[in-house]
């Protein structure tokens, strides 16, 4: 990217006007996805400035918001000061996770095998685990919940519990899912567990009392103070 000066480039400055634009600008909202962000940006201690993405309100269909982010997901970011010093647009959680642990070294190994491991199981999540977790919400807490063919839900419900069983083998024995080693994978996973959980209320359908590695190790992820804060920016 040229030179340029943030915010007068960024067409999202429009909309949600930075009152500190030497920090990085987050767009989100107190969803699984937003919330990974949010939790790492406390962990990381990076100052940040939080701007709202209000779904009621559409705005993440606005011309603003697609300025930055063209599949129109929270959330996004700009960091007024990227790669090279410039100022950078980025969307997708589990990519900004990979960029703001590269940009501070912290909670992702720079290489090695460490790094491959954890980026595994934020991979795991992005593309297994959330979207699973999600569609059960839907069909058991939101708008699906009142079709009378329960097919899809269940069909929802065991991915979901396949999955569980999955991360609670790999648990066993284990403090975070790289042993002693608190991650952005740890991150990627827990907000949708949590939410899975004690949002969508569905930890009886997916039988969440057979998983105790997970209970665990959820319970010493809520108990972090920076996941604490995290998970109530613009809850």
């Amino acid at each position: 990217m040229p030179a340029s000066t943030f915010p007068a480039d960024f067409a999202i400055a429009r909309k949600w006007p930075p009152q500190h634009p030497e920090r990085l600008q987050l767009y989100s909202l107190g969803t699984p996805n937003g919330r990974k962000v949010s939790v790492m940006l406390e962990e990381c201690g990076l100052p940040y400035e939080a701007h709202k993405v209000d779904f009621g309100a559409q705005d993440q269909m606005s011309p603003e918001f697609l300025s930055l982010n063209p599949n129109n997901k929270i959330p996004a970011i700009i960091d007024p000061a990227g790669p090279h010093g410039q100022p950078m647009g980025l969307f997708e959680s589990g990519a900004i996770l990979i960029y703001l642990a590269d940009k501070t070294g912290q909670f992702l190994a720079k290489d090695g095998a460490d790094r491959y491991a954890a980026l595994q199981w934020v991979m795991w999540q992005m593309g297994g685990a959330g979207p699973m977790f999600g569609q059960l919400g839907f069909f058991h807490h939101w708008a699906g919940k009142d079709i009378e063919d329960k097919r899809p839900r269940d069909r929802y419900v065991n991915e979901s519990r396949r999955l569980l069983g999955v991360l609670d083998h790999h648990l066993l024995g284990k403090q975070w899912m790289l042993g002693d080693d608190y991650t952005i994978a740890d991150m990627a996973i827990f907000p949708w567990v949590d939410s899975l959980i004690n949002f969508y209320q569905a930890g009886s359908l997916v039988g969440y009392a057979d998983f105790a590695q997970v209970q665990r190790v959820l319970q010493a992820f809520m108990a972090r103070p920076a996941v604490q804060k995290g998970l109530n920016v613009l809850a």
